[in-house]
């Protein structure tokens, strides 16, 4: 999905940089989409603060922030789940390295005419799956953060916080709880968040996403009921 955002992004004539852990398939990605990279662990402070040092030299005109970095365990919950370490590794990942790299970033985008920050969620943020269940967690953390910090920057400052809300996509993390033909295409959940900026939808619901986020107010045992029906 990152790949697909970064070249959307890029093709509309944007300056994009992409980063990540893995330095031989951002490289990759980088040539293939005439971009830059730079290498960052995001669950790492001493990391994170290299990034933001260099993004604030070579990029003072960033104006949006793509929060997309994320982990998953699939399994359930019971004795010896090792939920614990499986959580603390997903929080890391998903909700406190957007957290820290948002707030890292915040005096730069402060800076511009227009800026934005764009968390990606999942549908999971509001009911949660049962072999995706510490995931869950991470995600509803994040939806919850999004809003706060919506509210909060929509005073005093030209930040606009986004938030998305896919449902499955066909990725390593979901592949051994849905079959790809159910999941949605990364370019359109790209395009998805690219027409949403320019519409000012704070939050994206992409695919079923919608569907079943109307049916969790509806009915919200129902609805995660629903959710957890496929056999797992």
């Amino acid at each position: 999905m990152g790949y697909e955002i970064a070249k959307l992004f890029s093709e509309k004539g944007n300056r994009v940089v992409i980063c990540g852990r893995d330095a031989e398939n951002l490289n990759k990605a980088a040539n293939d989409l005439g971009i830059n990279y730079i290498v960052c662990d995001l669950t790492d402070s001493a990391s994170v603060k290299n990034l933001v040092a260099k993004l604030e030299y070579f990029y003072k005109d960033l104006s949006i922030l793509v929060n997309n970095a994320g982990l998953s365990f699939t399994y359930k919950l019971g004795e010896r789940a090792n939920a614990v370490d499986k959580a603390r590794a997903e929080f890391e990942t998903n909700y406190f390295a957007p957290v820290r790299l948002a707030e890292s970033l915040m005096p730069l985008l402060k800076k511009q005419e227009q800026a934005a920050i764009v968390n990606i969620t999942a549908n999971v943020a509001f009911h949660p799956m049962i072999v995706l269940p510490t995931y869950s967690d991470s995600k509803a953390a994040l939806h919850s953060h999004s809003v706060a910090l919506r509210l909060t920057l929509s005073s005093g400052t030209r930040i606009k916080v986004f938030e998305v809300l896919p449902s499955q996509i066909p990725t390593n993390a979901i592949k051994e709880v849905s079959s790809n033909q159910n999941c949605l295409s990364p370019m359109v959940v790209a395009r998805n968040i690219y027409n949403g900026l320019q519409e000012d939808r704070y939050e994206l619901y992409i695919g079923d996403a919608g569907k079943q986020h109307a049916d969790y107010l509806s009915d919200p045992k129902a609805a995660i009921a629903k959710l957890n029906q496929a056999p797992f």
